[in-house]
């Protein structure tokens, strides 16, 4: 007994825990594991269907999109769809002109809901309180009950038909506003004490140390709202009739409707739609992974 604690001494002395003996499943473990792994499975199958179904379709004819009996494979595999979309310059002028305003609206959206958050965050002014109650009020009235008020600012503002009534009316966002708020409201308020003893004023503060520390709200905000421009559709139908100017939602719109028979063609023409979200979504899926498990952490 005693040969054992000391090794065991040994063990945690040396930086080293002592292994622990994984018990072995029962039946009744396993049956829950493998019930699980089938759930899980059927979940991830049930999620990707259609967007796979979406992928194929638009290697099918016209014909096949619709067949009946379901086949999910066509029988010739039509490349020559993908590269008509690609082809067509109303397409890539769309996809061009669509990229350019998400852009454009990121940027807005995260200058604006940053400075405001940190307003809310860090300042005391008179009415603080109320005008914070005003803002997360806004949070719950329907974007579609101010739809007709916000055409008629936006007409007499003479902004219609202008890529700027796509990205100022909806930069500045409540949910944003408080996200961003949150995180600020964790950062120490040390680091603030400290720049002013050197001199540093509040833009300054803002831009030499919030602004860096900002990364984690800013990459699951900033996909919020690039993503939320990029799926606009009846805001940019009310406010955009140049056809040179429409977003991709449009542009697909009217592909339906002028030529609803090639369903092979709207499917590619979807796929490549979808694929800058898809893309984007790669390459961050880490940080918003992260920034989800650090903000259910807290």
């Amino acid at each position: 007994m005693a040969v054992m604690q000391g090794e065991t001494t040994r063990i945690v002395l040396a930086g080293k825990e002592p292994r622990k003996t994984r018990m072995p499943r029962t039946s009744g473990g396993w049956v829950t594991l493998v019930f699980k792994v089938l759930a899980g499975a059927a979940f991830v199958l049930a999620a990707l269907f259609p967007l796979a179904w979406m992928v194929i379709a638009g290697f099918k004819s016209k014909t096949e999109v619709i067949q009946t009996p379901f086949q999910f494979f066509p029988e010739v595999w039509k490349w020559q769809n993908y590269a008509q979309i690609l082809a067509d310059p109303t397409f890539a002028t769309t996809m061009g002109w669509t990229f350019l305003g998400a852009v454009l609206f990121t940027v807005l959206s995260l200058t604006v809901n940053s400075f405001a958050a940190y307003v809310f965050a860090r300042l005391d002014f008179r009415f603080k309180r109320t005008m914070w109650v005003i803002v997360i009020t806004t949070m719950f009235i329907p974007g579609m009950t101010i739809l007709l008020t916000s055409f008629i600012v936006v007409t007499r503002l003479s902004m219609l038909d202008t890529l700027a009534v796509l990205v100022i009316p909806g930069a500045a966002s409540a949910a944003s506003v408080f996200f961003i708020r949150q995180f600020y409201l964790n950062i120490p308020a040390s680091l603030e004490e400290a720049a002013m003893l050197d001199g540093c004023g509040r833009f300054g503060i803002f831009w030499r140390i919030f602004l860096p520390l900002s990364k984690p709200p800013f990459v699951v905000m900033g996909i919020t709202a690039f993503l939320a421009y990029w799926n606009s559709y009846v805001w940019p139908i009310m406010t955009i009739t140049t056809p040179e100017r429409f977003v991709v939602q449009q542009y697909l719109a009217t592909f339906r409707s002028e030529r609803s028979t090639e369903l092979g063609l709207l499917m590619a023409g979807s796929v490549l739609a979808a694929a800058p979200v898809v893309i984007l979504f790669l390459i961050f899926q880490r940080q918003i992974i992260g920034n989800i498990k650090m903000a259910g952490l807290k």
